[in-house]
C-alpha cells in the first residue's frame, strides 16, 4: 500500500454527494493551479464495460434492470445499499487510471465514487482529500436546474425523483459519518456558500 500511495502522491481527491459542486470546484482549482481534472463520472461507462460479472455482481444486476426497477419500484434504502458505485465496484479502475495519469501531471480527481473508506488508505496526507456534503434543499435546487434526466426516462418521473433525492440524502449522511470516523475533511454545502467561497475553502483544505 505504501508503494501505491507514493505513486498517487500527485493526486488530490474531491468526493461527496451528488449536486454538491464537485465538478465545478475541481475545474476552478485546476485552472488556478495548472492541474488536470479526472472525472469519475465520465469514466463510469468505460469502467462498467470493463467489469467482469464475477468481480462486479452489483453492476451486473443493475444493468439487467429496467428503468422502473432501478428508480421507481424499489425503496430509496434498497437503492442505496445495492447501487454498485456506492459499494465501491470499479474503484480499482479509478486507481489504475490515476496511477497512469498522475505520472504525467498533478491531478484533481472528483466524483461521488471516491468513497472515504476507499480513498483514505491512498492518501499521503489527510489534507489531500475533501468531501462535499450538500443539504437536501441545495441538492433539490441543483437538480431542478439541471433537469431530471433519469426520472424522465421512467413511467413515474415524480416518484423516481423522490426516490433519487432520498437515496442521495442517505448517501450523503453515510459520507458524513464516514468522514467523521476517518477524520477526513468535509464541507457542508448550502445556499449560504458561493462558488468562489467553496472553491477557496476546498483549495485551502487541500493546501493548494
Amino acid at each position: 500500500m505504501a508503494a501505491l500511495r507514493a505513486r498517487l502522491r500527485n493526486v488530490y481527491w474531491i468526493g461527496g454527494g451528488s449536486g454538491a459542486g464537485k465538478s465545478t470546484v475541481a475545474r476552478n482549482l485546476a485552472e488556478q493551479h495548472n492541474l488536470r481534472v479526472y472525472s469519475t463520472d465520465e469514466a463510469m461507462r468505460d469502467h462498467a464495460a470493463l467489469s467482469a460479472p464475477a468481480e462486479a455482481p452489483w453492476i451486473t444486476r443493475f444493468l439487467a434492470m429496467s428503468m422502473e426497477e432501478r428508480w421507481v419500484e424499489r425503496s430509496p434504502a434498497t437503492m442505496l445499499e445495492t447501487f454498485h458505485w456506492f459499494r465501491g465496484e470499479g474503484f480499482d479502475f479509478i486507481v489504475d487510471d490515476l496511477v497512469r495519469l498522475s505520472a504525467q501531471s498533478a491531478i484533481i480527481a472528483e466524483g461521488f465514487r471516491l468513497l472515504p473508506y476507499l480513498v483514505a488508505p491512498l492518501l499521503t496526507t489527510r489534507s489531500r482529500g475533501v468531501w462535499l456534503l450538500p443539504t437536501p434543499g441545495f441538492r433539490r435546487t441543483v437538480f431542478d436546474q439541471r433537469g431530471w434526466e433519469i426520472p424522465n426516462k421512467t413511467g413515474n418521473p415524480e416518484r423516481a425523483a423522490r426516490n433519487l433525492l432520498e437515496r442521495d440524502r442517505l448517501f450523503t449522511d453515510r459520507l458524513r459519518a464516514e468522514t467523521a470516523h476517518l477524520h477526513l475533511p468535509a464541507v457542508e454545502v448550502d445556499f449560504t456558500v458561493t462558488e468562489s467561497d467553496l472553491t477557496g475553502k476546498v483549495g485551502a483544505l487541500l493546501r493548494l
